[in-house]
């Protein structure tokens, strides 16, 4: 989706033809994914960092394609929404202290683009849902005016038949309806990739699904929207319905473009991506003229920029990325971790989602029949919903039954498990450790970053209204963010 695109207009010829490439994509695929040393190598880490620009008050800032422009940093891309911005880190191996590479590439990249941003007097700020967003900043004025996200905009809608409709109750209820997706900009996210070897995607991926929601539970940070107070992770479902464009009429809906999958994999990545072809109508209309069989059959490496192009465009939360550098190679993105609070917390909450994927790696085949997929999905939203209160269906192999158990507990009997897992992928001891150090302090206080929100305001309210108490709390959500404290020693 990050590809930039010189046309918004496709034609039913064009559509034909792209559906045409995809499939031809998809053989070329099923082939170089027989080749039995594809995709080996040592494992990498990368990151991508959704941030919010905001000014001196903390409302957003409408500025990120003057910041692009005076940048010019190759590394920082432009969001759906003309106050967002990303930055993707350099990949690293794991052993090359990749964590530690990351934080300081990071704080770099925050550091640069402050300086710049605050000719506007405006900051970024990592922070799943912003908390003093008002319904006035969403719409197509808020909308990043690129061919890509017209088209975007285009596409869905026309799918969709009608506005969106965003329905969310928590302590408060929000019920909406949308013309555009920008709503789906609301939400900013620190997404972690992680290269897997294809002979063991299965089994990595089914364990990552099975898994996350535990650090969803954890990770929380997107309590409210509008002022609302909503689910602990508030991004999970309002992604999800800010771009649902299954026609409202339809008697046989296919799965949201936005979900958490539709089955445990049976063999391999090649499902996924298939999926994403073949379920979900395209957006884009671009093809190359690459014969992607002839490449493979030649033995070469096709870029296969159809099918990663679709594939951008389904937004799975646990997503395969098929990349043709380095000799070709398959990545699993984390895609349900939130921005914020700190650094430090983003970066422990990845070595945990990894650290947990390769504990339960190991016996997932067992596991699985315990746990039908719909349970696994019913966790996520769970844990979206409740956080560390979230009881969640757990398959153990000990027991005749698989039973609830709530998240926090389960967290406290895994997590002394992932440091030996880590440091047998490749990580290093002293890069890792300091980062579980934060997870354990932030599990054993139950403080997320959604909990420290909500208590925030709770505590401001006593003297502010309610605006006023969002806004302060952002002031001072944004002092400790950028100090790089981790939330569990937030006042």
């Amino acid at each position: 989706m990050g590809r930039e695109i010189a046309s918004t207009d496709f034609s039913g010829e064009q559509f034909q033809h792209f559906g045409e490439r995809l499939r031809a994509n998809l053989r070329a695929l099923e082939l170089l994914l027989q080749r039995p040393d594809f995709g080996e190598g040592e494992l990498t880490f990368g990151a991508e960092l959704e941030l919010y620009i905001v000014d001196s008050q903390g409302t957003p800032l409408h500025v990120n394609q003057e910041i692009i422009a005076a940048l010019g940093d190759p590394q920082l891309t432009l969001e759906l929404n003309r106050y967002n911005l990303e930055y993707n880190f350099s990949p690293c191996r794991l052993a090359d202290d990749c964590f530690r590479n990351t934080e300081r590439e990071a704080l770099a990249a925050i550091d640069k683009i402050n300086a710049c941003a605050a000719q506007w007097n405006g900051s970024v700020v990592p922070v799943g849902i912003l908390p003093t967003l008002q319904q006035s900043d969403i719409g197509y004025q808020a909308m990043t005016k690129l061919p890509r996200f017209e088209a975007l905009t285009r596409e869905l809608t026309q799918i969709r038949g009608g506005p969106f409709t965003i329905n969310i109750s928590g302590e408060d209820t929000l019920q909406l309806a949308m013309d555009d997706v920008t709503l789906e900009g609301a939400n900013t996210s620190f997404q972690v990739h992680l290269r897997v070897p294809a002979r063991e995607y299965a089994e990595f991926y089914n364990a990552a699904q099975l898994v996350t929601p535990l650090v969803v539970a954890l990770a929380a940070n997107s309590p409210t929207l509008f002022g609302h107070r909503l689910w602990q992770e508030t991004r999970i479902p309002l992604f999800k319905q800010s771009i649902d464009c299954r026609p409202r009429d339809s008697m046989h809906p296919i799965p949201a473009r936005v979900n958490f999958g539709n089955n445990w994999l049976r063999a391999g990545a090649f499902e996924l991506f298939a999926e994403a072809a073949m379920l979900y109508r395209p957006i884009f209309a671009i093809c190359d003229e690459e014969d992607p069989v002839a490449v493979v059959r030649s033995g070469g490496i096709p870029s296969l920029n159809e099918l990663r192009l679709q594939q951008g465009s389904v937004w799975l939360w646990n997503r395969p990325v098929y990349d043709p550098a380095h000799g070709g190679h398959l990545r699993i993105e984390y895609r349900a971790l939130p921005a914020g609070p700190s650094l430090k917390d983003m970066l422990a909450n990845a070595a945990l989602a990894i650290g947990l994927t390769k504990v339960m790696q190991e016996r997932i085949s067992d596991l699985l029949p315990a746990i039908p997929f719909n349970y696994c999905t019913a966790n996520f939203y769970r844990a979206a919903q409740s956080g560390l209160e979230a009881d969640l269906f757990w398959p153990s192999p000990t027991q005749v039954q698989p039973e609830y158990h709530r998240a926090s507990a389960l967290l406290e009997q895994l997590l002394p498990r992932v440091p030996e897992k880590l440091a047998a992928m490749g990580f290093r001891e002293d890069d890792f450790q300091p980062l579980l150090e934060v997870i354990e302090e932030r599990l054993a206080a139950r403080k997320t970053g959604a909990r420290w929100q909500l208590e925030k305001v709770a505590e401001l309210r006593r003297d502010l209204h309610k605006r006023e108490a969002l806004i302060e709390m952002l002031t001072q959500y944004r002092a400790n963010s950028a100090a790089n404290l981790p939330v569990a020693r937030w006042q």
